[in-house]
């Protein structure tokens, strides 16, 4: 198993492609903390060990430093390491520019960005005492080459991946490496109310001709967690594809 004995926290694992993450990591021998504010995170875990895994449930906000400063120093305590930090936990509030709202703008903020720095800042001296590590935070091609009425989620994707190279600088030092995952257009929750005839022509962009499954991007997050790519830092992993050519 190639994350056996390890401890991965996973924010935003209740759903999408974060309860991938979170199965396939359990499936992979790691003991899962499923940090989200959905309910159904609970069920997630539950399903995890019933399946022979190890999962947790907590119910936490990033954007709320205390508990998440308070849920990361319990999990420390706990298990006396944490190996991995998966930062998934994300939302959109889509609207062009001229009618975006500061409400929508301040929201995706919060959670896309502010939430990846303050778990980050909250595990990193955990890792550095262990002298491991290995942060994986959720970016997207559109942070990329941006996306029509993604104003907030665009800056909050490029700026994941900005920080993401900034922490391979600072901790790389304490054997942590720091990469993104910059998925394209996946099948979750969050793209369900989308349109028969919009979906139809997001496909035919594809070069592959197909969809993601969360399972795919969930493959990605394994590689880069993994001690397979202990010299692997600083990137940012496109699985889209072949969108972003």
């Amino acid at each position: 198993m190639r994350l056996k004995d390890k401890i991965a926290i996973v924010t935003g694992g209740s759903r999408g492609i974060g309860q991938a993450v979170s199965e396939l990591f359990a499936k992979e021998g790691a003991t899962v903390i499923i940090a989200d504010l959905l309910p159904q995170g609970q069920q997630v875990a539950n399903g995890i060990n019933s399946s022979g895994g190890n999962a947790e449930f907590h119910s936490v906000s990033v954007t709320d430093k205390a508990a998440v400063e308070k849920l990361f120093a319990h999990i420390n305590d706990k298990y006396g390491k944490i190996d991995i930090l998966i930062n998934n936990a994300g939302i959109t509030r889509d609207r062009t520019l001229e009618k975006m709202s500061e409400d929508e703008w301040d929201a995706v903020i919060d959670v896309n960005l502010k939430g990846v720095f303050l778990c980050t800042q909250a595990v990193a001296p955990f890792m550095k005492a262990n002298k491991y590590g290995r942060i994986v935070s959720a970016a997207s091609n559109v942070g990329l080459r941006g996306n029509f009425g993604q104003t907030n989620y665009a800056a909050t994707k490029a700026g994941v991946i900005a920080m993401s190279k900034t922490w391979t600088v600072e901790l790389g030092r304490y054997g942590i490496t720091a990469n993104a995952i910059a998925p394209g257009f996946t099948m979750t929750d969050m793209v369900d109310k989308i349109p028969e005839e919009h979906f139809a022509t997001i496909k035919a962009s594809i070069p592959l001709k197909t969809v993601a499954q969360a399972i795919d991007i969930a493959y990605g997050y394994l590689y880069l967690a993994s001690d397979e790519a202990r010299f692997v830092s600083g990137i940012c992993l496109t699985i889209d594809g072949g969108t972003s050519r």
